[in-house]
């Protein structure tokens, strides 16, 4: 089974839209067939997202604290990285960068193109489009 770090921002959009390549990706998580990792950082992120306003068009309250519950279930958790290196245009980012690589994933799993414009990155930042592409 392939291990993942799914950006917050690929798991909000697998919760809002049940096509395309982020809700396959957490159809997988589902299914047993991808191995998410997730720390506390990530899930606050998360969590933090799903609660302004604009996804209540979406999603009930409930419903995104709901799934952010159940991402936190089905994922590995571990401690947020210690030590986190500048490695992308965003610092806010960054902390995405050191926990995939601590965690010893196959890829960082992003749209974001701060993160995904990285030269040589470690582990890889693919798109969830090549996500689905590479990992199935």
């Amino acid at each position: 089974m392939e291990r993942v770090v799914l950006d917050p921002a690929v798991l909000v959009s697998a919760l809002i839209s049940p096509a395309g390549p982020p809700a396959a990706l957490w159809r997988a998580v589902l299914d047993d067939r991808l191995e998410v990792f997730v720390c506390p950082h990530l899930l606050a992120e998360l969590a933090g997202v799903l609660e302004r306003p604009k996804f209540r068009g979406y999603v009930t309250i409930e419903e995104a604290r709901a799934f952010v519950t159940e991402v936190a279930r089905r994922g590995r958790t571990l401690a947020d990285p210690v030590d986190v290196p500048r490695a992308s245009r965003d610092p806010s980012d960054d902390y995405l960068v050191a926990f995939a690589r601590e965690a010893g994933v196959r890829a960082l799993v992003s749209g974001d193109g701060d993160l995904t414009k990285m030269v040589d990155p470690d582990p890889p930042v693919l798109t969830p489009a090549q996500a689905v592409d590479r990992l199935f």
